[in-house]
Formats: C-alpha cells, structure tokens, sequence
C-alpha cells in the first residue's frame, strides 16, 4: 500500500505547527509518512522568513509608538 503524499500546504502547516511546538507523535509521524525533505525545508524557510518579518513589523511599530 502506497501512502499518500501531503500537498506543499500540508507540509507547511505541519512546519508552522511544529515551530510553535504543539504536535504530537501521532501527528508527527503521520507527517514524516507524507512530507519530503524538499518540502519540510523550504516551508521552513518560509515560516522563518513569516516569523522574522513579523518580529521586526511589531519592533518598528512599538518604537514608532514610543517615540511619538
């Protein structure tokens, strides 16, 4: 039996899921069944990028908050 391949959206919420810390081991090795390497990495890179980019929205907003 042949296990289905996740779609690069799947890949990506389970990498975003993960990042926050909150799966658990039937999830994960369901995961590990259906994402590649491929797709595990760039939906990392993607949710590192996210989440950088969101810090540093949120820093500029509070200084511009602060100095005004």
């Amino acid at each position: 039996m042949k296990e289905e391949k996740g779609s690069f959206f799947y890949s990506l919420k389970s990498v975003l899921w993960a990042m926050l810390g909150v799966r658990a081991n039937k999830g994960y090795d369901e995961d590990v069944k259906k994402i590649t390497a491929r797709q595990a990495i760039i939906a990392g890179l993607i949710g590192t990028a996210a989440f950088i980019t969101t810090l540093i929205l949120v820093v500029r907003f509070v200084i511009s908050q602060a100095a005004g």
